[in-house]
C-alpha cells in the first residue's frame, strides 16, 4: 500500500491557519512476479524468464512499460550487463491467449511498451536471454536482475527480482596428443592426455574420475606420469596384450578454472584448470 497525506491552509487578514492532516492509503491492485525457468547458468546458456502481471482490480491498466535490467551490475564508473536479450523469443499473453507482439524500445536494459492488463486478469510475458561473457562464473557467483512495471495509472512502480546462480560443478574436456607422430619399429612414443576444467569446482574423489585408453599397437615397458611426477603402478592397470590402459578411479583430479575480469569491458577470461597424464612406451 502507498500512503498519502494532505493539509489545507486558511488565509485571512494576513493570518495563516493550517487544517488537520488527512491520511489515506492507495491499495495497489497490480502485482508482478518474475521466474527463471532454470535456476543456474554457465556461459552461453539460454535462460528463459516468465513475467506474470496480475490485475486484481476492477479497472484495466493500459499503456504499461516493462523494464528488465538484465542483471546489470556496477564496474568502475559504469555498469556491465551479463545477459543478452534474444529478440526472436518474445511472447505476450493475456489470460493465456497469445497477443500481438509488444514493442521493444530498447534491448539493454530490455524495455517493452504497450502492455495491457484487463480488470481481474493477468498478462504473461515470456522471453529468453543468453548468458554472455560479462557474467561472473566463480563459485557462489549470481545474476540478480529486476523487472519493473511503470506507466499507465500506476502511482508507484511495481518490481520483482530473480536470482540465478553460477553452476557449481566441474566442466571437463579431454585432448590427446602423440609424440613423435612418425616412429620406427621398436621405437618409443609418448601419449599425452590433457584434461581441462572450465568449471568453478575442482573434481574430487567422489567424482570417480578415471581415464581409459586402448593403445594400438600395444605398448610395452610403459612409464606413466601425472602432472610431471611418476604415477605408481598401483594407480593404474595395463594389459600389454590388449593395449588397454585404465587409471584407478579417483587417482586423477582436475583443479577448478580461474577467472579474471577486464576492468574496462567487464569481459571475463577463463583459464582452465589442467591435469596432464603421459604414457610412454615402446611400440
Amino acid at each position: 500500500m502507498a500512503s498519502f497525506y494532505n493539509q489545507a491552509t486558511l488565509s485571512y487578514n494576513g493570518n495563516l491557519i493550517n487544517s488537520n492532516v488527512t491520511a489515506g492509503e492507495i491499495v495497489e491492485t497490480l502485482s508482478v512476479s518474475k521466474t527463471a525457468v532454470t535456476p543456474t547458468y554457465g556461459v552461453g546458456d539460454k535462460i528463459t524468464y516468465i513475467v506474470n502481471i496480475v490485475n486484481s482490480g476492477s479497472t484495466p491498466f493500459t499503456g504499461l512499460t516493462l523494464t528488465d535490467d538484465l542483471g546489470a551490475y556496477p564496474l568502475g564508473a559504469g555498469t556491465v550487463t551479463p545477459l543478452t536479450y534474444r529478440a526472436e523469443s518474445l511472447r505476450y499473453f493475456v489470460n493465456g491467449d497469445l497477443q500481438t507482439p509488444l514493442t521493444v524500445t530498447d534491448s539493454e536494459p530490455l524495455t517493452l511498451t504497450g502492455i495491457t492488463v484487463p480488470a481481474n486478469s493477468n498478462a504473461t510475458i515470456v522471453y529468453e536471454t543468453n548468458v554472455n561473457n560479462r557474467a561472473p562464473l566463480a563459485a557462489a557467483s549470481e545474476i540478480n536482475n529486476t523487472v519493473t512495471i511503470t506507466g499507465g495509472s500506476i502511482t508507484t512502480p511495481v518490481t520483482d527480482e530473480e536470482i540465478i546462480r553460477a553452476e557449481g560443478s566441474p566442466n571437463l574436456s579431454i585432448v590427446k596428443a602423440l609424440t613423435p607422430t612418425t616412429v620406427n619399429e621398436n621405437g618409443v612414443v609418448t601419449y599425452t592426455i590433457t584434461v581441462q576444467n572450465t568449471g568453478n569446482t575442482a573434481t574430487n574423489a567422489l567424482d570417480n574420475l578415471y581415464i581409459t585408453d586402448t593403445f594400438n599397437p600395444a605398448l610395452s615397458n610403459i612409464s606413466v606420469t601425472l602432472n610431471g611426477a611418476p604415477l605408481p603402478a598401483s594407480s593404474y592397470t595395463y594389459d600389454e596384450t590388449t593395449g588397454v590402459f585404465t587409471t584407478a578411479a579417483g587417482v586423477i583430479s582436475v583443479p577448478a578454472a580461474t577467472y579474471v575480469q577486464n576492468p574496462v569491458t567487464g569481459v571475463w577470461t577463463v583459464t582452465p584448470g589442467t591435469t596432464v597424464l603421459t604414457v610412454t612406451g615402446t611400440i
